[in-house]
C-alpha cells in the first residue's frame, strides 16, 4: 500500500507561491512566443523585469488572501481574489516603466498581458482546489491524550487544517476512561501498532499533560516509530504551526517550557530596527494624519456631532499606564453605564465611526503615542485596567502581553475581530502570545501586509 500523500499547510503555502509565479511566467513567455510578441518572451535582457513581476504578484496574492488556505479552498473566494491579483498586478507592473520594459507599441499586448496574468492564476488556482485541496491528501493522525482532553484537542486541530484527520487516540490518564460519549474512538497500543503497519495512520501527536501516563510500553513504543523515521511530534508545535497560535491552556504550569520568549526579544540589533521603523513610521502618519484631518473634522461635524479626539487610559508595556489618543467614533455619554467591550455592530459607535473604524482612520492619532514611544506599530492592541484585571483571573497568562509595547496594529488584530467572550479574548491572547514568543522582521512584514489586506476588505476593528 503506498503511503497517502500529504502537504503540510506550510508546504502547501510555499506550493501555492512557487507555482503561481511559475504559472503566470509561463504563460507570458506562451504568449509572447505563439503571437511573437517581445514584450512576453523572458531572455538575458528581460530576467529583472520577470523578478519584478513575481514580486509584484506574490505581495498583492498575499493581500488580497490568495494564501489564506481556508479561501484558497474555495472556488468563489478564489475566483474575486485571483481576478483582483491579477487586475493590480498587471497595472501596477505597467505603471512601473522605470522597473519594467517599456509600453508596447500594439495596445492590443497590453490586453494580452492582462488575460495571460489572470487567466493562468485562475486555471492553476481551479486545479489546486479540485486535486490539492481534496480529502486525497488528508494526514490520519492518532493522538496520545487524556480521555477528557482528545475530543477538544481533535477538534482544535480539525478546525485548523480540514485535512488533519484524527482517528483516535490512546487514554494516557490511568484515572479516566473513554466513554461512549466521545466522538473519538480509543485504541490500544497494539490497535496503534497494526493502523501503522497497514499505513492507515502517518502520525502520532503526544497531547498528554500526566507524565505518568506515558506508561514505559508507550514510551519504548513512540522511541521505535522515531527510529523507523516516522512522525511523533508534541501538540502544542503542531497547534503553533497550524494555527499561528500558542495553546496557553493546554499547556498549564509547563506553560515556560513551551514559551520561551523570542531571542529578538533581547536582540538589541532588532529592538534597534523596531524604534527606528516605529519612529519612520509614527512620522508618516502624523503627515498623513494631518492631511485627512479636514475631512475628518467635516465627517465629524455632520455625522458625530461632538469632539473631535477621544483619549482613553490603557495598559502599556510592564503595565505601565498611558493616554491612547484616537478619532472619536461613539456617541457622548457612550459608557454612562460604566465600561464595556467594543463589540461588532455596537450601537454606540454613529455612522461616520463605522466608517472611520472599518478604514482605520480613526486609529491614525495614535502616531502620536508611537512617537512618544509609548506604544508600537506592531504588538498587542492596549486594553483598558479595568478589562485587564478582569481578564487576567480569568484567562492564564494574560500579563504576559505587557512584556512588549502595544501596537496600532498586531497578529491577534489581522487574524481575528472583536473579542466578547471570554473564549474571544483567549483567542486573542493566543495570537498576541504567539506574535510576543516568534517576533521578527519576517513576522512585522507579514503583519503588515494582512493590515494592508484588513484595510482594503473593510474589516477594521
Amino acid at each position: 500500500m503506498l503511503t497517502p500523500i500529504h502537504f503540510e499547510m506550510s508546504e502547501r503555502k510555499i506550493l501555492l507561491r512557487i507555482i503561481d509565479v511559475v504559472v503566470v511566467l509561463g504563460a507570458l513567455d506562451l504568449v509572447g512566443v505563439v503571437f511573437d510578441y517581445d514584450y512576453f518572451i523572458i531572455h538575458d535582457q528581460r530576467w529583472t523585469s520577470s523578478i519584478v513581476l513575481s514580486v509584484y504578484l506574490l505581495f498583492f496574492a498575499t493581500v488580497f488572501e490568495l494564501y489564506n488556505l481556508h479561501r484558497a479552498s474555495r472556488i468563489m473566494s478564489t475566483l474575486r481574489s485571483a481576478v483582483t491579483t491579477g487586475s493590480v498586478t498587471c497595472l501596477v507592473y505597467l505603471l512601473t516603466p522605470f522597473l519594467t520594459p517599456v509600453l508596447p507599441e500594439k495596445r492590443i499586448q497590453i490586453l494580452y498581458f492582462y488575460l495571460a496574468v489572470t487567466l493562468s492564476l485562475l486555471l492553476w488556482r481551479a486545479i489546486y482546489i479540485k486535486f490539492f485541496a481534496s480529502s486525497k491528501f488528508n494526514k490520519k493522525i492518532i493522538l496520545i491524550a487524556d480521555a477528557c482532553d482528545a475530543s477538544v484537542i481533535k477538534q482544535s486541530l480539525q478546525d485548523a487544517d480540514p485535512n488533519y484527520k484524527i482517528i483516535g487516540f490512546i487514554n494516557t490518564d490511568p484515572a479516566l476512561e473513554s466513554n461512549d460519549h466521545l466522538d473519538i474512538k480509543q485504541f490500544s497500543i497494539n490497535d496503534a501498532q497494526k493502523l501503522f503497519q497497514n499505513r492507515s495512520i502517518t502520525e502520532v501527536v503526544v497531547a498528554s499533560n500526566q507524565s505518568e501516563g506515558i506508561t514505559s510500553n508507550l514510551y519504548r513504543w513512540l522511541i521505535e516509530l522515531v527510529e523507523d523515521g516516522h512522525s511523533v511530534r508534541e501538540y502544542t508545535q503542531v497547534y503553533e504551526e497550524m494555527t499561528d497560535r500558542v495553546p496557553v491552556q493546554y499547556v498549564g504550569k509547563d506553560f515556560y517550557k513551551y514559551f520561551p520568549f523570542a531571542r529578538n526579544n533581547q536582540n538589541r540589533l532588532y529592538l534597534v530596527y523596531h524604534r527606528l521603523f516605529d519612529l519612520v513610521t509614527s512620522i508618516i502618519g502624523l503627515l498623513v494624519c494631518l492631511l485627512i484631518i479636514p475631512f475628518v473634522v467635516l465627517g465629524n461635524f455632520l455625522g458625530n456631532k461632538g469632539s473631535l479626539f477621544y483619549s482613553q487610559e490603557r495598559v502599556g508595556v510592564n503595565r505601565k499606564v498611558f493616554k491612547i489618543i484616537k478619532f472619536r467614533t461613539m456617541v457622548k455619554d457612550a459608557e454612562k453605564s460604566g465600561a464595556q467591550f467594543a463589540m461588532e455592530n455596537d450601537v454606540r459607535v454613529t455612522k461616520f465611526g463605522k466608517f472611520l473604524r472599518a478604514t482605520r482612520i480613526d486609529e491614525f492619532p495614535q502616531f502620536w503615542n508611537i512617537l512618544k514611544g509609548d506604544m508600537s506599530v506592531i504588538g498587542p492592541r492596549p486594553e483598558r485596567e479595568v478589562f485587564v484585571e478582569q481578564l487576567s483571573e480569568k484567562i492564564p497568562f494574560y500579563e504576559t502581553r505587557h512584556v512588549v509595547k502595544p501596537g496600532l496594529t498586531g497578529w491577534a488584530q489581522v487574524k481575528t475581530r472583536y473579542g466578547v467572550t471570554e473564549g474571544d479574548h483567549l483567542r486573542k491572547l493566543q495570537y498576541d502570545l504567539y506574535y510576543i514568543k516568534k517576533r521578527s522582521v519576517f513576522l512585522d512584514i507579514r503583519i503588515i501586509i494582512k493590515t494592508l489586506s484588513t484595510v482594503i476588505f473593510l474589516k477594521g476593528q
